[in-house]
């Protein structure tokens, strides 16, 4: 049990990454400093869209537009927090 416990909490930590390097990767595109001409950076981009946007797009729907700043990955990521917290809490 408590084996699957870590895995979980692994599987977690490392969504948790790339939700960070997705926020990061984006402000580098919006701000010029990276450009989606390159294939690396579009390959890297694309995949972590498409890893993190199902869970990040439920919390957009219910979040209300901040004048451009999106805080659904914080939002996410307190969440998945709480979730791991609480699995170790009840389980650990």
């Amino acid at each position: 049990m408590y084996s699957a416990l870590l895995l979980i909490d692994t599987v977690i930590d490392i969504y948790i990454w790339l939700l960070i390097i997705s926020v990061i990767l984006s402000w580098l595109v919006a701000f010029n400093i990276v450009n989606t001409s390159n294939r690396i950076v579009y390959l890297i981009g694309d995949f972590l869209f498409r890893i993190t946007e199902p869970a990040l797009r439920p919390i957009r729907r219910i979040l209300p537009s901040l004048g451009g700043i999106d805080i659904s990955p914080v939002v996410l990521i307190l969440g998945l927090i709480f979730l791991r917290n609480l699995l170790f809490e009840y389980f650990g």
